[in-house]
């Protein structure tokens, strides 16, 4: 299993706004991932700050669904959003 954790950090309120006007086709989009055990981008104490948790059955998918993220409108609003991840394998 492949696990990614970690923060997306907005540094205006109008990074803020865009993360939320497009968080939930993001997470509709990628839990319909063949290989997505979950998938979760919720909000924090901190307005600015985001949690992203989210874990792949394999390398395989975590990798098809980092292809496809690349291509969509996500990425392409948010690419600017700081990021801060820990990616772990874990098992075999």
């Amino acid at each position: 299993m492949i696990r990614l954790r970690g923060q997306l950090i907005c540094m205006t309120d109008q990074d803020r706004e865009t993360v939320l006007s497009h968080v939930q086709d993001h997470i509709t989009l990628t839990r319909a991932e063949p290989g997505c055990l979950s998938f979760e981008i919720t909000e924090t104490d901190d307005p600015m700050t985001f949690e992203v948790m989210e874990s792949f059955r394999d390398r395989a998918s975590f990798d098809a669904h980092q292809a496809r993220t690349r291509d969509s409108v996500w990425f392409a609003a948010t690419r600017h959003i700081l990021r801060d991840f820990r990616l772990e394998e874990v098992g075999d």
